[in-house]
């Protein structure tokens, strides 16, 4: 698979030093080659979330040159709240506007949202905290989408031996894991998700991940049915998704309108290859990513063979409404 069916808008990825090693220190004529191999016309780059420096740095160096190719997110300053106390939401939302000024196109929100932000009191912070209702109104009525990211897989809150189906993963990679207690129960976290997707319905939200619950996706699918204004991307979780091929299949036939192609693994060709095999081909039990071994978990997977009319839905058309017609 060189290339996908139809031109792919990668809705979900990054250009910084953790996928590949600082793009914006490269020629961008190196970049685009990249993508114009893997067939990606257009790419979401959410590293601006990680802070303004980023965000405006990411904007010169991708999106000025290439408007047409890249689009940029913004995002939180969390470690704000403390020194700001009550005042940090009401700022949060004002640095919005001042984001989406200069060129942001949209909110990127990390898992520390539920996990790790604290607020002035010394308090973990939930996701659906009301006080953080400001931020989410504000995206609204920007018309900023929102890019979510809340909890991980389940797995990482389960007990950190060799019971657990990703514990080479989780040996990699220790400060994954988020075992309860002390951290806030998986299900609780995601229930926040849900709560504040349907208390802002003027407000875009694409759950990252397959909306953060590749898992089970009864419990996505149902967020879907309730709230008009919730999509999902299915970055880096080709390794779940393909493990159940029956039940993604029905997944992506019956949301084909609200599913938004990611791969949230760099620009690299190789990585974005074994997705489209996977969704677009009838291939039986293959590794779900480009590394000799599989890298989520010990298992492999099989493909959708995904009708063109979903592809298309998939690929590019809905994200091209949702970020690029905003409506």
């Amino acid at each position: 698979m060189e290339k996908p069916r139809f031109p792919a808008f990668d809705a979900h990825n990054h250009l910084g030093e953790d996928f590949g090693g600082g793009w914006d220190q490269r020629p961008l004529s190196q970049l685009l080659d990249m993508l114009d191999q893997a067939g990606i016309v257009h790419y979401l780059d959410l590293d601006g979330g990680w802070g303004e420096h980023l965000l405006n740095a990411h904007l010169d160096h991708f999106k000025q040159p290439a408007p047409d190719r890249f689009q940029v997110f913004g995002g939180v300053d969390w470690a704000k709240w403390p020194e700001l106390g009550d005042d940090f939401p009401a700022w949060a939302a004002g640095r919005l506007r001042v984001q989406k000024e200069r060129g942001a196109e949209g909110l990127k929100i990390w898992k520390g949202l539920g996990l790790q932000v604290g607020d002035h009191l010394g308090n973990l912070v939930d996701v659906d905290d009301p006080r953080l209702d400001p931020i989410w109104q504000a995206a609204g009525e920007l018309d900023l989408p929102v890019v979510i990211h809340v909890a991980d897989p389940p797995a990482f809150f389960d007990s950190f031996d060799e019971t657990n189906e990703r514990w080479e993963e989780l040996k990699n990679h220790p400060d994954w894991a988020f075992i309860s207690p002390p951290f806030p129960p998986f299900l609780h976290i995601v229930e926040g998700l849900a709560s504040i997707v349907a208390r802002h319905p003027q407000t875009t939200f694409i759950g990252a991940h397959v909306g953060c619950f590749a898992e089970n996706l009864g419990w996505v699918g149902a967020l879907l049915d309730r709230c008009p204004n919730f999509n999902v991307d299915i970055s880096a979780r080709i390794g779940e998704l393909g493990r159940q091929p029956y039940t993604s299949r029905r997944f992506f036939l019956r949301y084909a309108d609200r599913i938004l192609f990611g791969s949230d693994m760099g620009p690299y060709p190789e990585a974005y290859r074994v997705i489209y095999r996977f969704l677009e081909t009838d291939d039986e039990y293959f590794n779900y990513n480009a590394a000799p071994i599989p890298m989520q978990g010990r298992w492999y997977v099989h493909g959708l063979y995904l009708p063109d009319e979903i592809l298309s839905k998939v690929y590019n058309l809905n994200a091209e409404r949702i970020f690029l017609n905003h409506g």
